[in-house]
């Protein structure tokens, strides 16, 4: 019986995981300069300690995170229905403010 409550726990977890508030398109929410912000089918979702971005679309999307205070982190390359994983905003107060396409060769 234990192992069946046990396996429920985490199967809730994993859905209240993945409903987390925070989950937000990248679009007009980020001040990226030149790149361009990702298009709405890429969605994030920010936690303290990662940061998860995922790939709706029907293209591959070179993307990256852009955080407040500007910390630079390497671009990622996502196929369609790729989940991929950024540092989150960590305990200083930081912030992601959304994704940004590095398809043109802008991000490293």
């Amino acid at each position: 019986m234990s192992r069946l409550i046990r396996s429920s726990f985490v199967a809730i977890a994993v859905v209240l995981a993945a409903a987390v508030p925070g989950t937000a398109h990248a679009g007009s929410q980020v001040d990226a300069g030149s790149r361009p912000p990702a298009p709405d089918c890429v969605t994030f979702s920010a936690g303290w300690r990662y940061t998860f971005v995922t790939n709706n679309c029907s293209d591959t999307h070179t993307v990256t995170v852009v955080y407040r205070d500007g910390t630079d982190v390497p671009s990622r390359v996502a196929p369609p229905g790729a989940l991929i994983t950024f540092p989150g905003y960590g305990t200083s107060g930081n912030e992601v403010l959304g994704v940004v396409l590095c398809d043109d060769g802008g991000c490293a």
